[in-house]
């Protein structure tokens, strides 16, 4: 039994129920007596609410742990729990802060009843289930640009070792040798530095390689010629980059596009004296491929920071075991400046959110007030979906953007729609590295211009998203519409209309209209175990087209991507991934 009595601001809660004490002592609401004392009256100021909890289970520099106490939240810091230690005692925090060690899989979201965000002190979110975390309505926050000159000034770092045999040269004489001859080395000044990538960590690379007096060049089919021109950097070919550059620093995310992008055909197009250089994601580059080259001399050296597989050894990367060949573990965001920064960064958002309700930086969710999502919260994925959807089909560097509101939907805040597009436009290329504050930004920085518009009337449905996107070679239509209360479908490609679902592994196939292409396409598939969960097809009259949208269970692989594409009367097929979205 409870007995209650109010007074001034204040509550007077009296238990004499040893359970739910005790549940309050585990969850720290009221302090632990020890055993045997006698029934009490507890003082809970309901005004003033319960102390949030954060626990911090990654390695996070003081700075960040001192703002999150400073600002009055409860901390504790357990780093290297197993998962199943952090599954037990997840359910006592609102917050969690981690970095790349600690995995926040579906399993531990489960048994997270009161956790509302999670924050990562860096960029990547592999370790991070988002959909699973968005189902919950955790909020998911990182910092993208909190370590971007760390890891760019790492790789000149690299570049610099490579050139000068520093490490080579350390070994031996620490092994008792004195061998000046041996480790002949080579200025970099005059030479040209080629970037994978012209982003914001590519483009501080660039800068620094400027500073060294070298030519810089780069491949980046999603980048504006004129924005680069703008940083000094000329756009070429990939093929072109390898032949004409002298030292290859890569700076791209791992996503389908760009998984072993740099292989074989790559390292036999550089120059012999060339060396490589990647400080930003494993598996961009072909680690088979490049042992290959270094030991066959096609290349004269090679820098990784990064690895396919983490942490590794010589067992599973005999790339180690090469003189040619040098290496850090993944120290591109190690130093104690950029770790202070993420920590003070992330700290400094995830007491902004639990204190305040103020998003930022946030991956899974827009900083709009509840009664604006509740209007347009479907055609807030709608957007995105439409995003990722365009630059996976886009081809060359998006120029400009216009997206028209038709219908019901231009009454209301369509700005956050806007935002929700532009982050899933740059999600394909950018990675963890785009979210829901920055996309803006980052259209700018790229030289994208985003026109909207308005009108009252739909004539197909009663609300319409269209988006076309316009690149240097080409341009897309995009037309969306929310079926029922929450179900986004695509009703338009280009001049193909259609009703289809898009989310997850899918392939889209341009077809003759004729007999006997469904079947072709069904049993080739089948016959390779990938199974088909929906299909759309979407007709072109006047020139006897087709598009089939596919759904499939896993991603189609690049070879049976290959024999689908080879099957009569078959003109084109793409795979495509809105599995994030």
């Amino acid at each position: 039994m409870y007995t209650f009595q109010f007074v001034t601001e204040k509550l007077l809660i009296i238990f004499f129920f040893a359970g739910l004490e005790k549940w309050l002592v585990d969850r720290r609401f009221i302090p632990d007596m020890g055993a045997g004392h006698e029934a009490r009256t507890v003082e809970v100021n309901l005004f003033e609410g319960v102390a949030m909890r954060v626990l911090v289970s990654d390695n996070l520099s003081q700075v960040g742990i001192d703002i999150l106490k400073n600002a009055g939240l409860e901390v504790d810091v357990k780093t290297g729990l197993a998962p199943e230690e952090l599954k037990i005692i997840i359910g006592d925090y609102d917050g969690l802060a981690i970095r790349s060690a600690t995995k926040v899989t579906a399993d531990i979201l489960e048994s997270a009843h009161r956790l509302k965000v999670v924050g990562r002190a860096g960029i990547g979110l592999d370790n991070v289930d988002i959909p699973a975390a968005s189902q919950k309505g955790i909020v998911v926050m990182n910092a993208p640009d909190g370590n971007a000159t760390t890891a760019a000034e790492h790789a000149i770092s690299m570049m610099m070792s490579l050139a000068r045999n520093i490490p080579q040269a350390c070994r031996s004489m620490k092994e008792g040798r004195w061998d000046k001859k041996k480790f002949m080395g080579r200025e970099v000044t005059g030479k040209t530095f080629g970037v994978i990538g012209i982003g914001r960590i590519g483009a501080i690379a660039a800068s620094r390689a400027q500073g060294l007096k070298m030519k810089t060049i780069a491949y980046d089919p999603h980048m504006p010629k004129a924005t680069a021109e703008k940083i000094g950097v000329e756009l070429v070919s990939l093929e072109d980059l390898a032949k004409r550059s002298d030292f290859i620093s890569v700076h791209v995310p791992l996503t389908q596009e760009t998984k072993n992008l740099v292989s074989t055909e790559f390292f036999a197009n550089m120059k012999p004296e060339a060396m490589f250089i990647d400080c930003a994601r494993g598996g961009v580059c072909d680690e088979t491929a490049l042992y290959e080259a270094l030991v066959n001399k096609k290349i004269a050296g090679a820098a990784l920071d990064v690895f396919a597989k983490e942490p590794t050894n010589l067992e599973n990367c005999p790339l180690l075991g090469l003189d040619n060949f040098i290496c850090t573990p993944h120290l591109g965001a190690s130093t104690s400046e950029a770790q202070e920064n993420v920590a003070l960064i992330i700290a400094e958002q995830i007491a902004d959110y639990l204190l305040k309700g103020v998003v930022t930086n946030a991956v899974n969710v827009p900083s709009v007030s509840d009664d604006v999502l509740a209007q347009v919260g479907p055609y807030l994925t709608l957007g995105e979906k439409l995003g990722t959807l365009h630059m996976q089909i886009a081809k060359g560097g998006v120029a400009e953007v216009n997206i028209e509101y038709s219908g019901a939907l231009a009454e209301l805040n369509t700005n956050p729609i806007t935002v929700a597009f532009l982050k899933g436009l740059f999600a394909p290329i950018l990675k963890d590295a785009v979210n829901y504050v920055n996309a803006p930004i980052i259209a700018k920085e790229r030289g994208i211009r985003v026109i909207e518009s308005k009108s009252d009337k739909s004539d197909d449905f009663i609300n319409t998203l269209t988006i076309k996107v316009t690149t240097n070679e080409a341009e897309n239509i995009l037309v969306g519409t929310v079926f029922g209360r929450n179900e986004p479908r695509l009703v338009r490609l280009n001049s193909f209309r259609l009703e289809a679902m898009i989310s997850g592994p899918m392939l889209l196939v341009f077809n003759n209209d004729v007999p006997g292409v469904i079947g072709a396409l069904g049993t080739t598939l089948g016959a390779a175990g990938a199974n088909i969960s929906r299909m759309t097809v979407g007709r072109e009259e006047k020139s006897n087209q087709n598009i089939i949208l596919l759904s499939t269970d896993e991603l189609v692989s690049k070879e049976l991507l290959i024999k689908v594409k080879s099957l009569a009367n078959i003109n084109n097929a793409q795979v495509l991934d809105l599995s994030a979205v």
